[in-house]
């Protein structure tokens, strides 16, 4: 069994007057904090405020860049942007966390990807390595936080950036590793006993269950609660106190 693992959350969502997520009550529960760059939601001074939180928090952060979708949420499927434009999209977002950061007195330490734009390049090896070029090209050490076994993790071998493996606490699987559409009944969990159990089984087993019951072995790095989901505070609590207590110790992957 791991004995000791990362929890993230997607978070800076918020943008102007509107209000995503409760970041604060998730910053004294997570290890690592993926923040929105601008693009797909989040501002200068949400990403500020969040990244100063965190640092106050000894929580690690991250650039959490997506497609420039602020009506969709980053999670519209949006085609005609070539792989070169994707790097530029990927490495302007991440420069923008870092000089943001910089400001706090923190450091961006690894990026993960968004929605749309993360399925897109787990089905397409073309978006996978430029994401991957964009990553190594504004700094080679930073961390790519990629789904086991899919193509982002192996753009980024082939590359050569440093990766970790992560598991969606809130989602269901489907039998070829990737996730269920957000289009499916089911697709999202909102069980926070639920959601902390499977965490737990997973983790113990090296296996996560599919839609179809099928076991797929799967490495576990980190654990993502979404931010934006109501449920997401109590589930992330819920998760941690489960795992802790199972022995099981809450950690960064990269310093905080």
């Amino acid at each position: 069994m791991a004995m000791k693992v990362d929890l993230n959350s997607d978070m800076g969502e918020s943008f102007g007057a509107w209000s995503m997520g409760d970041d604060e009550a998730m910053l004294d529960i997570v290890s690592s904090a993926n923040i929105a760059c601008g693009f797909h939601a989040g501002d200068p001074s949400t990403m500020f405020r969040t990244a100063e939180i965190a640092k106050r928090k000894g929580v690690a952060i991250g650039a959490h860049p997506g497609f420039n979708d602020l009506h969709g949420f980053g999670r519209r499927t949006i085609r005609g942007d070539s792989p070169a434009e994707i790097e530029r999209m990927i490495a302007y977002q991440i420069g923008a966390m870092q000089a943001v950061a910089t400001l706090v007195g923190h450091k961006v330490t690894y990026v993960k990807v968004h929605g749309a734009l993360n399925n897109m390049a787990n089905e397409e090896e073309s978006l996978a390595l430029a994401i991957a070029r964009a990553i190594k090209g504004v700094d080679a050490s930073l961390i790519n936080v990629c789904m086991p076994g899919l193509l982002m993790e192996k753009a980024s071998g082939t590359i050569g950036i440093p990766v970790v493996r992560e598991f969606f606490a809130d989602r269901t699987y489907e039998d070829n590793g990737s996730l269920t559409s957000r289009k499916q009944p089911g697709s999202v969990l909102h069980d926070a006993d639920a959601a902390a159990e499977r965490v737990l089984r997973t983790l113990q087993d090296g296996a996560v269950v599919t839609t179809s019951g099928k076991r797929i072995p799967i490495e576990i790095d980190t654990i993502c609660v979404h931010g934006d989901e109501p449920s997401a505070v109590a589930m992330a609590r819920t998760i941690k106190a489960k795992l802790e207590a199972n022995g099981i110790t809450i950690a960064p992957f990269s310093g905080a």
